[in-house]
């Protein structure tokens, strides 16, 4: 299960100078530096929306709000080593708006899950099979630790100002989720 995720941080995480020039170059109007951006960063920013709102179509809708965004204020990005805090913030908050239109959450599909995974070709069917599972055995905000971590490659320090929660509560919330994870693979209940 780990390793499962272990996979996916390997293949979504982007290097924070590379987004940096890509910023820029979005800024100057570049538009295939914004299809590299969104091809570096979409996993990241649809998990977020997803763990959210808990609902493909509104999370599709939401990441692509959050590209409009940022073709439309990247002029106004500021380098400061962490391009993918930014970008996950601007989804974070459009996130939170749609929720508040909404008025509730709705629960999560299984095949939403499974879209997280989808472009990776190191993970199976069964894999995702099992990371849905385990993940459905978690609270929100430490599915939102977990996927940022693994999926992202976001330290728990940005995770924190994300999710806008102290440190060490995204800490607590991260090693509790890991302990929940490794009793469902081994059979155990978690709760």
């Amino acid at each position: 299960m780990l390793m499962i995720l272990g996979t996916l941080a390997d293949a979504g995480a982007a290097a924070p100078d590379q987004l940096e020039e890509l910023l820029l170059d979005i800024a100057a109007g570049d538009r295939e530096a914004l299809s590299a951006f969104y091809d570096r960063t979409r996993r990241s920013v649809y998990g977020l929306a997803l763990s959210y709102l808990k609902n493909g179509h509104d999370a599709e809708d939401v990441t692509q709000d959050t590209y409009v965004r940022v073709w439309d204020t990247a002029p106004g990005y500021r380098p400061q080593g962490k391009p993918m805090g930014w970008v996950l913030t601007i989804a974070k908050n459009f996130a939170l708006m749609r929720l508040r239109r909404r008025g509730r959450e709705q629960d999560l599909p299984q095949e939403d899950w499974e879209s997280l995974a989808v472009d990776s070709p190191a993970v199976t069917a069964e894999d995702r099979a099992v990371l849905q599972a385990a993940l459905g055995a978690l609270d929100d905000q430490e599915r939102q630790a977990v996927l940022l971590h693994a999926v992202s490659g976001l330290k728990h320090r940005e995770i924190a100002e994300i999710l806008e929660l102290p440190l060490p509560t995204v800490l607590s919330k991260y090693h509790r989720a890991l302990k929940k994870l490794r009793k469902q693979l081994e059979g155990g209940d978690a709760l």
